[in-house]
């Protein structure tokens, strides 16, 4: 195993619940900086290679999906380690061929410094892409949820979209989201704490009492 090859699988992957690595970066929008959205959720994504085909169909996805993350207070962000002037080259292509404006900065991360924060090599796939990773990061800079997908596989949009409802609805309601949450569908309460707790539940009328260890209730 060379040098290179054993500095990356010694790198400290960030986890659910920790600071959001803080950053500076360049895109083809300009620098920009974690801290710039701060008060803001972000889903802070990597994927491989600009001019790829996978790639160029989940940048098409994203796009579709970015008006409805915004009315979310949500934003995009990419990264790969190509170069600004290959970002700008080939979202200009993807507008040409897809009819389709990327509106959500990429960042140029060329010395893998952002990519190694976050734990978006994975030496065993490649040494030399960013590996298709998803971080949404909350409002206050927390890191909530982390998803990584092969190189060969594409991601599903309408998921990204649920996973970032469905955490929002978990702060806003103090609910759980079951297996298949959708906007729309019943919250799940926490277990009850004690035995006294768990007797009274049953006895309430505000939600669908299953057992005593699950419960269910309107969002509203």
């Amino acid at each position: 195993m060379d040098q290179v090859q054993t500095e990356e699988r010694q790198v400290t992957m960030p986890r659910i619940g920790d600071d959001a690595p803080a950053f500076q970066a360049a895109t083809n929008q300009g620098n920009i900086k974690l801290e710039d959205y701060s008060g803001k959720w972000l889903v802070l994504f990597s994927h491989p290679s600009d001019f790829t085909p996978v790639c160029t169909t989940e940048f098409v996805g994203l796009q579709e999906i970015y008006p409805e993350l915004r009315k979310m207070n949500t934003e995009l962000l990419g990264l790969s380690v190509d170069s600004v002037s290959s970002h700008i080259a080939w979202i200009r292509s993807i507008e040409e061929n897809f009819d389709t404006n990327i509106e959500f900065p990429v960042i140029a991360d060329l010395d893998k410094e952002v990519a190694m924060k976050y734990g978006m090599i994975m030496p065993g796939e490649s040494q030399v892409e960013t590996t298709r990773a998803v971080f949404v990061i909350d409002d206050k800079q927390k890191i909530r949820s982390i998803i990584y997908y092969p190189l060969t596989t594409g991601r599903n949009m309408h998921e990204i979209l649920r996973l970032v409802k469905a955490l929002q609805t978990t702060d806003e309601h103090q609910v759980s989201t079951p297996a298949n949450w959708l906007e729309g569908d019943k919250g799940v309460l926490s277990p009850p704490k004690s035995q006294e707790e768990a007797a009274e539940r049953a006895k309430r009328d505000d939600i669908e009492y299953i057992d005593w260890y699950i419960s269910k209730k309107e969002i509203k």
